[in-house]
């Protein structure tokens, strides 16, 4: 059996300026950097990139992120930095710039730019897992901490009632484990992206990750609580600095 060939590698860092519920969230300072920053600083260290490259409307950010190491080459559109863009698009413009310029990336991921918690290691696990065969992506996800199955939705009555009432008296033990998309990073083949393919698919191979280093940050009271994560999780690993995880 032959070892796969190691594929031409760019990150994409989507951090446009136009973030409403937490105005310039994307630099908004977190953790005594840029929050950004904490991107940036992940994927120069894993090693796994040839080029990483910030899809930005703002030229500030841009700025910002050129000072952190990171280059920032074009502009994204307007039509592709609204608040309904999906991912997909926005990758596929930034591997169509690269092939503009006579590039041919074959490697992309997509790192949100707000992911303080994505490690050097998760990056290069998911590099390795896109290489190693029939696979399309590769992309962070955890486990929920409560079973799915026994989840309540709240009635126009203002009532209670089970999606699986079947499971009212199954065991947690006996229930499946469930995961979900740890919003952190999304690495795929070039064609992939550009062929717009399911992230979420059988070609998919998930790179898990522990439940208290994955927190969206939508809303104030995200950015809230994963500033507690994070405070708590670097003074962890201040008394236990092997401890990566």
């Amino acid at each position: 059996m032959t070892e796969p060939t190691e594929l031409q590698a760019i990150a994409v860092i989507p951090a446009r300026g136009g973030s409403k519920r937490i105005p310039r969230k994307n630099i908004r300072e977190f953790g005594g950097k840029p929050m950004i920053a904490w991107s940036i600083e992940a994927a120069l260290a894993s090693g796994c990139f040839d080029r990483v490259l910030v899809s930005t409307d703002d030229d500030e950010i841009a700025a910002m992120a050129i000072a952190l190491g990171a280059e920032a080459p074009f502009r994204r559109p307007a039509q592709l930095a609204d608040d309904y863009t999906g991912t997909v698009p926005v990758i596929a413009h930034a591997i169509d710039w690269l092939q503009s310029q006579g590039e041919a990336p074959q490697a992309v991921c997509c790192l949100y730019a707000t992911a303080p918690f994505v490690q050097a290691e998760d990056l290069k696990s998911g590099f390795s897992a896109l290489q190693g065969g029939d696979v399309d992506y590769a992309f962070s996800v955890t486990s929920y901490a409560f079973p799915i199955q026994r989840a309540l939705r709240l009635t126009d009555e203002g009532r209670v009632e089970m999606f699986q009432p079947e499971h009212f008296t199954t065991r947690s033990q006996d229930l499946e484990e469930a995961w979900h998309d740890a919003g952190q990073f999304y690495w795929g083949r070039a064609e992939a992206w550009l062929a717009g393919m399911s992230i979420f698919s059988q070609r998919t191979v998930p790179v898990k990750l522990p439940r208290h280093r994955v927190q969206d940050i939508d809303t104030p009271e995200d950015w809230q609580r994963a500033e507690w994560l994070f405070r708590t999780w670097q003074a962890e690993l201040s008394k236990r600095p092997e401890d990566q995880v």
